[in-house]
């Protein structure tokens, strides 16, 4: 097709441009509505995703009313062991949160004794560190770093701030 184009005139081009975009016409009615019910099933399942958020903090929210979520400077100084991954921590607010830096490849706390900051990497080196008479948070600085999962947000939390649920509950 391609090797005749340079003999044909400006006329006969164009026309069969037109023919092609004639012809192309109804399908890209057709993409167009295709696209438009795949948007509207996508609305539903951000919707729906929503919901679900809107439930699961409600859900924390009850749990930490209940007394079944408690604070990470309560399991801290109750010497709770395992892993950080072993819980789910949430914000008074009821939003989700991971500990430390995002990005970080582990979870981490860091405490200071006023000089310097030690991550702790799990809850034992955690409660070590705080039988020692460190203190959670940098030098000035006191709380717990939190991010948001799936985002670079990060924040400074009070400790009491921050409560904690086994990863298998609710």
């Amino acid at each position: 097709m391609s090797d005749g184009l340079g003999e044909l005139s400006d006329a006969s081009l164009t026309e069969r441009v037109d023919r092609l975009v004639a012809r192309m016409r109804p399908l890209d009615e057709e993409v167009a509505r295709l696209r438009a019910e795949r948007d509207e099933y996508l609305v539903e399942l951000r919707r729906r995703e929503r919901l679900r958020s809107m439930e699961r903090r409600k859900s924390v929210k009850l749990d930490m009313r209940a007394g079944r979520a408690v604070s990470i400077e309560a399991l801290i100084a109750a010497a709770a062991e395992g892993s950080f991954d072993d819980y789910r921590f949430n914000l008074k607010t009821g939003g989700e949160v991971r500990l430390g830096f995002p990005g970080a490849r582990q979870q981490a706390i860091a405490f200071t004794d006023g000089k310097q900051i030690v991550q702790a990497r799990d809850f034992q080196q955690a409660a070590d560190l705080f039988a020692a008479g460190w203190e959670l948070g940098g030098p000035g600085r006191p709380g717990v770093r939190v991010h948001f999962p799936g985002t670079r947000q990060e924040r400074l939390s009070p400790a009491a701030d921050v409560f904690a649920s086994a990863a298998g509950g609710s």
